[in-house]
């Protein structure tokens, strides 16, 4: 028996939507992996093996599911069967809000999940869905421990003065604050710096978590200090069909003078607006890419100017910034969207070595260069596997 097949296997179910993405971890290595989409509307399948080769996924069954928490009866026991006798020491989710009082992963109790069920109102679109495995596996395997890994934990660290918003203070008090979100995939940035980025691991860096989702992070010695999301995961970077930092009396004016409705507002600034908004094209950064649109290249014009923005506001508050790191979907697939992000924040001592960003080098930016420039892969699964083992004892 090898030394990584001694340590516990992990499993992770990272639930959205209309999706769900499932991983197995013996140690730090991947042994099974895939994900169902278009739930509730044309559900399929795909899973990998160890060494990333397509194998045969889960039957989905003959009444597909329609929801994330339908898949595990599908999903379970499939992997059990291929992970032979040993049993599963933990199953890890990717929880979106953890509220204001979660730092840290936590092992899923009925009172945890009735907490986490009163946060249902801040993040509508997600907590739901991230809340329903959970109670599915429960249901499935009472004995399985599971853990909740929250999105909102890594940003607990942000100074209260980049947590409070200009509102009576008894709503800080109540909770009405800037929380933050991808923070999953923000520590798992930081944990892979010494190795990836040593000369900028402990410096002043800005991380793009660029995807379909977007926001941003200022990262000092690997803690995060501020980020552009805030209350909900709408603020600060455009995004896909999100429309990211907005004027409040923007929502007044729809609501007095257009006459919207709560749930009208939230389809518009959640699934209507972002790149799709501003395009009329598509959500997709690769389609936005590949369109001749006039309204595309501008999408993508604001969506560049406004993440320099972010990044000159994110510099201030690490009293200056030692480098940019890129990661997620967009930010490590789309060279043009680096370059042009780079340029726009030159005058910050930002030189991009154009030849490395187009072969999607570690590190994109000239030798010379005051501000580092990196993209570095991120996976969030397997921070949430790393924290599962944690909590359960390796």
């Amino acid at each position: 028996m090898t030394a990584a097949a001694s340590e516990p296997l992990i499993g992770v179910i990272n639930a959205g939507s209309s999706s769900l993405k499932f991983s197995f971890y013996e140690g730090e290595r991947r042994i099974l992996a895939g994900q169902v989409d278009g739930l509730g509307v044309r559900p399929s399948a795909s899973a990998t093996g160890p060494e990333g080769g397509a194998i045969a996924p889960p039957d989905l069954g003959a009444a597909p599911p329609a929801t994330p928490s339908e898949v595990l009866p599908a999903v379970l026991p499939w992997a059990r069967e291929r992970l032979g006798a040993r049993r599963l020491a933990a199953l890890g989710h990717r929880v979106v809000h953890g509220g204001s009082h979660h730092s840290r992963p936590a092992r899923v109790t009925p009172e945890l999940l009735a907490e986490l069920e009163a946060l249902v109102p801040l993040a509508p679109l997600h907590e739901p869905h991230n809340l329903a495995p959970i109670r599915t596996a429960a249901a499935l395997d009472p004995e399985l421990p599971q853990i909740a890994c929250f999105d909102t934990a890594f940003h607990r660290t942000a100074p209260e003065v980049e947590q409070a918003f200009a509102l009576p203070y008894v709503l800080y008090e109540e909770g009405v604050r800037r929380y933050g979100f991808h923070g999953l995939s923000y520590e798992y940035i930081a944990s892979v710096l010494p190795a990836q980025a040593p000369e900028i691991a402990d410096g002043r860096v800005v991380v793009l978590h660029l995807g379909n989702g977007c926001s941003a992070c200022a990262l000092k010695a690997r803690t995060s200090i501020a980020t552009t999301m805030g209350f909900t995961a709408l603020d600060g970077l455009p995004m896909g069909t999100r429309c990211g930092a907005l004027d409040a009396g923007v929502v007044l004016h729809l609501i007095q003078q257009k006459g919207m409705s709560a749930e009208a507002l939230v389809d518009l600034l959640y699934r209507r607006s972002g790149m799709l908004g501003l395009s009329g094209v598509s959500a997709d950064f690769r389609e936005l890419l590949a369109s001749g649109e006039p309204r595309a290249r501008f999408a993508i014009e604001v969506f560049c100017y406004r993440t320099a923005g972010q990044i000159a506001s994110l510099a201030a508050a690490l009293g200056g910034l030692d480098a940019i790191v890129f990661t997620a979907g967009v930010g490590e697939n789309a060279a043009s969207v680096r370059s042009a992000i780079s340029q726009a924040c030159s005058w910050l001592g930002l030189e991009l070595d154009e030849a490395a960003n187009r072969q999607h080098l570690t590190r994109i930016s000239t030798p010379q260069s005051r501000v580092a420039a990196y993209v570095i892969k991120t996976v969030e699964n397997l921070m949430i596997a790393r924290h599962a083992r944690a909590l359960v004892g390796s």
